[in-house]
């Protein structure tokens, strides 16, 4: 759980963008603490794992009333959650909020306090957390996209309801989402500014020889001595406002142009956190599979998605040395997701995607996000945790395509997560293992 401090600055967080690389790299979990003021005076971040010492006691003299700080009560919360001790944790970061902390420690207290009511399936009081860190001090909204220790709250409808706010372009928390998103629709169109900049010279220079034109117009329909010929003065007249209208024309189509890439950067970001459950009953985002896998998502009826895969079986070797993982999703059959029971009486299953916690929480935590041991936990197949999710993203997908949604379909993504290529109907496997090279091909390895 990594202390959110202001120095977090945005990184693409889409699962297709080349610049999202190192803000996605599957790290070892430790806790970041808060470390004295440099010379800059600003807070600055160390990483200190819990197992090289053993966290201070609440009792402990370097945290005693008379000396504890917003600064100490934070890396105290940390230490002890990272032992497993979240009740005591949440103590901490609430105590660190009442010592008048500074805005950097507040954002530090919120954001690992939020942590601690997502392991504790407390959706709403991380909500409300993250919600006062955004508005209130300057927490990235990137950060809460990222962290795998809010795996689970990005699970909840409760997320949803936040990020909704931000895609609205709110004052408080929605204009730097909506500012990032366009900040990545520029670096993917950079000339699209300096086209701007010439449509708005070119009309300035069209409206300024029409006010003078259109003067010279009326004299020539006027006529009398010294008016000047109506021919040429109309047809430079007619340039003028034919230009301009060009020119408004392009720079309305630039906008909607600008609007379709951001609607696209939107579903790729959504694409990457899609849910997924391997074969180990572990939860992960389709993000953290990049340049492991080529997931296949297989969308229809029941009985036609049943069908392909059993017809996958049989070229199941021939797929798997393609990196190929089925993703089937059946249309009707997800439900709304329902606010989960707070505290720790959460499901098996949803307990599986919350953090590994307790005495040996460094050991087990390595092994769950360890790259290599996600690799062994891949299978053939993998099931869509929240259906209704994943049918949406689909819906979006095939009306940007052009495809009447609810139809079955099948889409393959690429090792970096686009969109390889979709199609009505079910795949031909036989012609999907001519098509992909195999994991250790040069192509695969360009591909990533």
């Amino acid at each position: 759980m990594a202390a959110a401090l202001h120095h977090h600055h945005f990184r693409h967080f889409s699962f297709v963008s080349p610049l999202s690389r190192k803000a996605l790299t599957v790290r070892r979990p430790k806790a970041w603490l808060l470390t004295s003021p440099g010379k800059s005076g600003l807070f600055q971040v160390s990483c200190s794992s819990p197992s090289t010492s053993p966290p201070p006691s609440p009792s402990s003299p370097e945290v005693s009333a008379s000396a504890a700080t917003a600064e100490s009560c934070v890396n105290l919360g940390l230490s002890l959650f990272s032992k497993g001790r979240v009740k005591d944790a949440l103590e901490q970061f609430d105590k660190a909020l009442t010592l008048e902390p500074n805005p950097i420690e507040a954002q530090a207290a919120l954001y690992n306090k939020a942590c601690c009511h997502a392991y504790r399936a407390e959706g709403k009081k991380a909500a409300d957390c993250l919600r006062l860190a955004l508005r209130e001090y300057n927490l990235k909204f990137g950060t809460i996209l990222n962290d795998p220790d809010l795996a689970s709250f990005r699970a909840s409808p409760e997320f949803k309801e936040l990020q909704e706010e931000a895609k609205l372009g709110g004052e408080d928390i929605g204009y730097s989402f909506r500012r990032d998103l366009k900040l990545i629709s520029e670096v993917q169109a950079p000339f699209r500014g300096v086209r701007r900049f010439f449509y708005v010279a070119f009309v300035a220079a069209a409206g300024i020889s029409t006010f003078f034109t259109i003067p010279r117009l009326i004299r020539a329909i006027q006529g009398g001595d010294g008016a000047p010929d109506i021919w040429e003065t109309a047809g430079n007249a007619a340039i003028n406002i034919v230009g301009i209208v060009v020119i408004v024309a392009l720079f309305l189509w630039d906008n909607k142009k600008e609007e379709e890439q951001i609607a696209q950067i939107t579903r790729d970001e959504t694409l990457s956190r899609l849910p997924l459950r391997l074969s180990t009953n572990r939860i992960v985002e389709l993000v953290q599979l990049r340049d492991t896998v080529r997931p296949v998502i297989l969308a229809g009826k029941k009985e036609t998605v049943t069908l392909a895969m059993k017809n996958a079986e049989r070229f199941r070797t021939e797929l798997l040395r393609r990196g190929v993982l089925l993703v089937p999703v059946i249309w009707g059959e997800g439900r709304e997701p329902q606010t989960q029971k707070k505290g720790f009486g959460v499901s098996r299953k949803a307990a599986s995607s919350l953090p590994s916690i307790g005495e040996d929480f460094e050991k087990r935590t390595e092994s769950v996000i360890a790259q290599s041991k996600l690799k062994a936990e891949i299978r053939f197949k993998a099931e869509a945790v929240s259906p209704v999710e994943w049918e949406r993203w689909i819906r979006d997908q095939q009306k940007s395509e052009g495809v009447t949604p609810g139809e079955d379909v099948y889409i393959i993504l690429r090792l970096d997560g686009r969109v390889r290529r979709s199609g009505k109907g079910m795949p031909d496997w036989a012609q999907i293992v001519k098509e992909l090279p195999e994991m250790e091909a040069l192509l695969s390895k360009l591909e990533r």
